[in-house]
């Protein structure tokens, strides 16, 4: 089956400019319609074929007024009333030529409905009813008559042609933009939530292993905690199935309420750093997106602190202040150079992701640290 020429045929989003164009068409039809039936009113008063002529255009224009009820695709009603249209303009032609000035928006419409080759062989038809009627109202044989009407038909197909594929190319450079930035969108949110998951439990196993035969209560502490991690995870994949919202946000708590959840979870496990959450100003309403975006930061901090920092104790500092709230994550470790080469959470999603977190919501990501003397990463995030 062919592609129709017409913008609405394809997948993907609607034209925009489709929305201002069919009701122009439609109003220059009607102006044409009525112009053309008074050109002939005045210029053959009391005809015989005049009540013809009054006839047919009151029946064009009543057709006309059915076509957007039909939609635009080229389904059997729409491509009959089409030819019904166009029929009924060709009558009209024959009968009285100044009426094929119509013939601009019906090309219009005309290419709209129909797939490649028909439109083009109903535009081959419309542009001889045309020069036809060209040549009967002219004097004598002038070849303006007959090579304009067709020149103005290809520059029409041509322009039109070219702007629906400028719209197809632009939706599809708009779906794999929209593509790439969810497919960022998965990894960052798998890396702050079931990545770093994971890597707790593996962490906890491989420490309840080394300590089995010597201290199996320590062990099977370790298990324990593995298996609230795991318990955990299973409810983050849960929550990705749905809507991708971290599920420390579901009990309707907040983000402090989550952050001190975390806070809990990561100190109980008993492999990493002592972390405590500390609030200051008063905590406001945030929005979903802001609230998410916060915990996964603190999550991938606390995450990259566990891993390569070596600390002790971490302090999570949520400050709501007049025009913005900021995120601090404070580790006594041994620090890191954050603009070397090898700056922790280069590899991975670490830092990066964080940062285009902070980027969507319009906020900023700094990241101070010195070697021995640990790292402070802030988020600062506006509430407009």
């Amino acid at each position: 089956m062919e592609r129709p020429v017409a913008q609405h045929a394809r997948s993907g989003p609607v034209d925009p400019d489709a929305r201002w164009l069919a009701p122009v068409m439609h109003m220059a039809f009607f102006l044409l319609l009525g112009a053309s039936l008074a050109r002939f009113l005045i210029r053959h008063p009391g005809e015989t074929r005049t009540p013809w002529i009054i006839a047919l255009s009151v029946g064009l224009a009543l057709l006309h007024v059915l076509g957007p009820a039909l939609g635009s695709r080229p389904t059997p009603r729409r491509v009959a009333w089409l030819a019904a249209v166009v029929g009924v303009w060709m009558v009209l032609v024959v009968l009285a030529p100044s009426f094929a000035w119509c013939a601009v928006p019906l090309l219009y419409t005309g290419l709209r409905t129909l797939p490649s080759r028909p439109a083009l062989g109903l535009v081959g038809v419309l542009t001889a009813f045309v020069v036809a009627a060209q040549l009967r109202l002219a004097d004598g044989f002038d070849p303006n008559q007959v090579l304009a009407p067709p020149a103005v038909a290809a520059i029409a197909v041509s322009v039109f042609v070219h702007t629906q594929r400028q719209a197809e190319r632009l939706a599809a450079t708009e779906r794999r933009e929209g593509t790439l930035a969810e497919r960022q969108r998965l990894a960052m949110e798998i890396h702050d939530s079931l990545a770093q998951g994971l890597s707790s439990q593996q962490m906890l196993l491989q420490a309840a292993d080394r300590v089995w035969d010597a201290n199996p209560d320590k062990a099977r502490a370790h298990v324990r905690t593995a298996e609230s991690f795991a318990e955990r995870n299973l409810a983050e994949a849960r929550r990705f199935v749905h809507d991708l919202a971290p599920a420390d946000l579901a009990s309707g708590g907040g983000l402090v309420s989550a952050l001190r959840g975390l806070a809990s979870r990561e100190s109980g496990a008993g492999l990493g750093p002592e972390v405590r959450v500390r609030v200051d100003g008063t905590p406001l309403a945030l929005p979903d997106r802001v609230e998410s975006a916060l915990l996964r930061i603190a999550q991938g901090a606390l995450a990259n602190v566990r891993e390569h920092s070596g600390a002790e104790f971490v302090a999570l500092t949520l400050s709501y202040l007049e025009d913005q709230v900021i995120l601090d994550v404070a580790d006594d470790g041994r620090g890191f150079d954050p603009d070397g080469s090898v700056a922790r959470g280069v590899r991975g999603h670490g830092l990066p992701a964080m940062r285009a977190r902070v980027r969507q919501l319009g906020g900023a990501l700094m990241v101070e640290s010195r070697a021995g003397e640990g790292t402070v990463v802030s988020a600062k995030v506006p509430f407009v």
